[in-house]
């Protein structure tokens, strides 16, 4: 099973850059950047640190369904925060679990205190079916003797 890093490293170039937002940011901001980046989510930096994320989600359960304005909120009032985060180190089997058992669609990648990237379920998915292909083509090929 692969590590966060080795993931990381594989992702095309143009998904490799990780987009954030300042916390002082308006969520309007943080849509707009979302959309020209084509993501579904932003860390929200604060002092370089990530203090937690915005996604899709959070606008349409924090700001739609409350009738708040995304022009004059600002991210901090609407992030979900504390952000759980994983380091290079940790497996793609681990990251699937920690993002099913929280409910989670995007996992900040953060190796001492730095923002190295942005994982999503279709990134973890994407392995996990790569990695099973695989398995199925070595299994094959061993009963085949070959």
């Amino acid at each position: 099973m692969k590590t966060v890093a080795q993931l990381l490293k594989a992702k095309d170039q143009k998904n490799q850059d990780v987009h954030t937002i300042k916390h002082d940011h308006t969520v309007f901001e943080a849509l707009v950047r979302m959309s020209e980046k084509n993501v579904g989510a932003l860390p929200v930096v604060q002092d370089g640190a990530v203090v937690g994320i915005i996604s899709e989600r959070d606008y349409a359960r924090k700001i739609m369904l409350k009738g708040l304005s995304s022009v004059t909120t600002k991210v901090h009032e609407v992030m979900s925060s504390p952000v759980i985060t994983v380091d290079t180190h940790k497996s793609v089997d681990e990251c699937m679990n920690i993002m099913t058992d929280s409910h989670l669609r995007h996992l900040p990648v953060v190796e001492e205190g730095k923002l190295l990237g942005l994982l999503s379920i279709g990134d973890l998915v994407k392995e996990a079916i790569a990695e099973q292909a695989d398995l199925i083509k070595q299994l094959e090929q061993y009963i085949r003797g070959e």
